[in-house]
């Protein structure tokens, strides 16, 4: 038997399962299975409860990467003062539901296609190398349009612990730090808008001590480059990397612990901002999917569902995870109820890796009911191979 991650307090409550006010049976009796919900009065208190924790001086991101699920971009939009995208795609979202001056444009490899689109949409773009530099020059030159540009860092240090390291190695993410006060210099004297820094040393890290610490050090190191280059920057994108609990033994991060250390560190007078996806709306969101079948093999269990890896890759363990370790679940009919026996519940797909949770306790389950897979407000169905097997999409509501 192995252990589940804690349910999000807000879905933790005893008895069947409820989601923005509506219990999980109401919800797929009208959209059927598979089916991700995401709680948006949830969304919004996260956001309050991070601006209230941060200093003045720091605004809030969201990185649309994490959930670009129209209806929730449409509503966290108006709630943060920027967004950040990673493709053409993503800046088309952004730019329905938020003026072009608040969007920053992150990413390596950017198409020319994607420079120009972002150049005469006057957004901003975090510049990943020398080269693309000298594509954003010439392009914008062709046009005829001041480009806005800041320039994306590959600092010397890493986020420790956290699940992606962004730093502290050889990367195709940012512009060794060396590096950056030539090219910024250079950008300023081709008569470019500079936007100043994008700092992102890593993502899912859950130790409070190594975040103020690597945020500390991001601080000073854009202090040092702005030194270096001359003109001090109009922005400073500390990055994100606040995680989330999915693992039994994961805490959560004390964002007011990282506010308070946070506003000691800061430069007086400049602008800073920090670019979250995962944290502003993981917890939110919640995959329910149905039983189709109940089996015994070999001595053990299956319970078989009718959604899996191609809507909920992460919560297989085949998203950035080494160890494979199970999400929180739990029956929608009874959260918290006395597990009776030991079983593994596998989606529709013909591979072994569709597993949603391997050999758990779990309350008596048959063909109809529902399971409740939570943390699944981030990468979820736009992060998952949603065509594999020729398998029907999820819906997906914001309740």
């Amino acid at each position: 038997m192995k252990p589940i991650g804690p349910i999000p307090p807000a879905f933790a409550t005893p008895g069947p399962l409820t989601i923005a006010g509506r219990t999980a049976q109401d919800l797929v009796a009208t959209h059927g299975t598979p089916l991700f919900v995401y709680d948006r009065a949830a969304i919004t208190e996260r956001v309050a409860r991070l601006r209230a924790a941060l200093p003045p001086a720091v605004e809030i991101h969201y990185a649309i990467k994490a959930n670009p699920f129209p209806p929730l971009l449409a509503h966290i939009a108006p709630l943060v003062g920027g967004l950040d995208v990673a493709s053409a795609g993503e800046l088309d979202m952004a730019l329905a539901v938020k003026p072009a001056v608040h969007i920053s444009f992150a990413g390596p490899g950017k198409r020319d296609t994607e420079l120009e689109a972002a150049i005469r949409a006057r957004a901003t773009i975090n510049l990943e190398s020398d080269g693309e530099a000298t594509r954003a020059l010439a392009i914008a030159d062709r046009l005829g349009v001041v480009p806005r540009l800041a320039v994306r860092v590959n600092p010397a240090f890493e986020l420790k612990g956290s699940g992606m390291k962004m730093g502290g190695r050889p990367s195709p993410f940012g512009v060794d730090a060396d590096r950056v006060p030539a090219l910024v210099r250079r950008l300023i004297d081709a008569g470019a808008d500079w936007r100043g820094f994008h700092i992102f040393a890593g993502s899912q890290a859950l130790d409070t001590a190594a975040i103020i610490e690597t945020q500390r050090a991001t601080v000073a190191l854009a202090s040092e480059l702005a030194d270096a280059a001359g003109p001090q920057p109009p922005l400073v994108n500390l990055g994100g990397g606040f995680g989330i609990p999915y693992f039994a033994g994961d805490t959560p991060v004390d964002v007011e612990a990282i506010g308070a250390a946070l506003g000691d560190a800061l430069m007086p007078g400049r602008a800073y901002a920090i670019e979250l996806g995962r944290w502003l709306v993981g917890e939110a969101g919640v995959y329910l999917t149905r039983v189709v079948d109940r089996k015994d093999s070999g001595g053990e269990t299956f319970l078989v569902v009718d959604g899996g890896l191609n809507h909920q890759l992460a919560a297989t363990g085949n998203f950035g995870t080494v160890v494979r370790r199970n999400y929180p679940v739990a029956l929608a009919r009874a959260v918290g109820a006395e597990p009776d026996e030991t079983v593994s519940i596998v989606g529709p797909l013909c591979t072994p890796l569709d597993r949603l949770a391997d050999r758990i306790a779990f309350p008596h389950a048959d063909a109809g009911d529902v399971i409740a897979v939570f943390l699944a407000g981030a990468y979820g169905a736009s992060a998952s191979p949603a065509r594999f097997l020729g398998h029907p999409d999820s819906a997906e509501i914001l309740a």
